[in-house]
């Protein structure tokens, strides 16, 4: 392997998750038609500070690279640490479910006869290691800081907006369901009391709260006690389950035959959504009870990863925000259902 270019994969407070996996399984997808990965195309869904994307773009000098972010200061730092790439990368402000649009406006870079499609797609997805590093953003618990938790700067909800206002049954049902607390109900009933006298305005008012609601027993096991609320409030503020559910089909759809896609996540509500979807598309669509599979019927798509791949102890101890991440990945077949080339 080639060495990498630029401040290298600890720069810019970013180490990236499982990066020699990530380049292993996707790499014989971008290097098909040419050993550099010249005519090939990657599209980083969650671009962040770059750090993924600048070791393929680093290691195939042919390859050219769509990432994608929300967030525009990721995507200002990736511009800076991608700029010795610049002419084979293209950045886009969306969210990654703007993936079909990102590529429809893509154009040479992502080429079809129906629809754009590309070679390698990559999700590493949560909050990044930027924005938690950030304290201002409001995404951490370990230090005060605005209510805020907004992955767009510029989009309307915030943290506070769902913590003052949402009424207590809304607030259990998104503690419950987005953060799988168990004292969702107590914790929901506590906000709407406390908030009557004072407004939530900063991330220290909602962590002294949680050490309130949550019995000392439980606050003594499974991690920070504001850890599964705060992880709720940004999914809810985010809306991070809804367009994973809409941008997995669409990302499938949108690799090439022989392509290939990565997803990280790193809480079981993401790869619970990311599991159901690649099962679906390794599934046999001959109809159950048949003896022999029938032509035209197989499986579009072919499973990378045995379950759900994990990072190894010597990756936590070196980057322990890698503790909690789960891989799965696929690659496209030739034949779709209907036998005929995708």
């Amino acid at each position: 392997m080639a060495g990498t270019s630029g401040p290298g994969p600890g720069a810019h407070g970013h180490i990236p998750v499982l990066l020699d996996r990530c380049v292993e399984l996707l790499t014989p997808a971008l290097t098909r038609n040419s050993a550099d990965g010249s005519g090939a195309v990657l599209v980083d869904a969650t671009l962040g500070a770059g750090g993924h994307a600048e070791r393929f773009l680093s290691e195939l000098p042919g390859l050219r690279l769509i990432g994608l972010d929300r967030d525009p200061d990721a995507l200002w730092i990736a511009g800076e640490r991608l700029a010795p790439f610049a002419d084979r990368v293209l950045l886009i402000r969306t969210r990654f479910d703007g993936l079909d649009d990102a590529l429809a406006k893509s154009g040479y870079w992502a080429t079809g006869s129906e629809r754009p499609q590309v070679d390698g797609i990559l999700f590493d997805l949560g909050v990044s290691s930027m924005q938690l590093d950030r304290s201002e953003r409001g995404f951490s618990y370990a230090a005060d800081a605005p209510l805020d938790m907004r992955m767009d700067p510029d989009a309307d909800l915030t943290a506070a907006d769902v913590v003052n206002t949402y009424d207590e049954k809304t607030l259990t049902r998104i503690l419950r369901e987005f953060g799988e607390e168990r004292f969702a109900g107590r914790i929901a009933k506590q906000i709407v009391r406390r908030r009557a006298r004072k407004p939530f305005a900063r991330t220290g008012d909602l962590v002294e709260l949680l050490y309130e609601a949550i019995p000392a027993p439980a606050r003594r096991t499974g991690g920070h006690p504001a850890k599964r609320t705060f992880q709720a409030l940004r999914v809810a503020v985010n809306g991070e389950l809804d367009a994973l559910r809409d941008v997995l089909p669409a990302a499938l759809a949108a690799l090439k035959p022989g392509g290939r896609i990565v997803v990280m996540s790193y809480q079981s509500l993401e790869d619970r959504i990311v599991k159901n979807v690649f099962s679906a598309a390794t599934a046999s669509r001959t109809p159950p009870g048949l003896p022999v599979e029938l032509p035209g019927h197989e499986p579009e798509f072919v499973s990378l990863t045995r379950g759900a791949e994990k990072a190894g102890p010597a990756e936590i101890e070196t980057n322990p925000r890698s503790a909690s991440v789960r891989l799965r990945a696929l690659e496209k077949v030739a034949a779709n259902p209907g036998g005929e080339l995708s």
